[in-house]
């Protein structure tokens, strides 16, 4: 449990300066643009890997917390697709989709938490899951209230783009790579 605790920490320490030390992130930004993402990209990469390390290594022996619902894992199922899509252009060029979310990394990993929180009920999961439920709420909370300007649609093939990849990601995971990375099917 302390590596996925400790995960949890880097990764979500990182990400939550712009929340509680703008000032500072902008300054690090502008002193030294490259020095910055460096820093920000290995500490939220080792964050997630002790992240992933430390929660195959705990859900072993994690005790239940809940017994999920039944229609849990079927809504888990219906909840991902639309993250999968979500998170597939959320770099990418803005279209309409992402144009009316504004925000759809942080909905995709909301909608992707709240769906694996239907399917899980280990601590191990629950502390995961809602790890990245909590900030991706609080995280959305802070952007919209930075009251920056909506993306406008430019590219009308971006929303082609990215529902046709967050598709294919979302089938490679149903029926190959989730098993393969977290040795559970969600398929059952």
């Amino acid at each position: 449990m302390t590596i996925l605790i400790l995960g949890l920490v880097l990764f979500f320490g990182i990400h939550a300066v712009r929340i509680v030390a703008g000032p500072f992130r902008d300054a690090q930004v502008a002193a030294s643009p490259g020095r910055w993402k460096g820093l920000y990209s290995l500490i939220a990469a080792a964050g997630l890997g002790l992240i992933i390390w430390g929660w195959m290594q705990y859900r072993l022996m994690a005790p239940q917390l809940y017994d999920p619902p039944v229609w849990g894992r079927h809504l888990a199922m219906v909840l991902v697709l639309p993250a999968f899509i979500l998170l597939a252009g959320a770099n990418g060029p803005v279209g309409r989709i992402k144009a009316t979310v504004r925000h759809p990394m942080l909905i995709g990993v909301i909608l992707w938490s709240i769906a694996h929180l239907l399917a899980n009920g280990d601590q191990a999961s629950v502390m995961l899951f809602g790890a990245f439920l909590a900030f991706g709420v609080i995280d959305l909370i802070s952007v919209l209230g930075r009251r920056e300007p909506a993306p406008v649609a430019t590219k009308p093939m971006a929303d082609l783009i990215m529902v046709v990849a967050g598709t294919v990601l979302y089938a490679l995971f149903v029926l190959f790579l989730h098993r393969v990375f977290f040795g559970v099917s969600p398929l059952g």
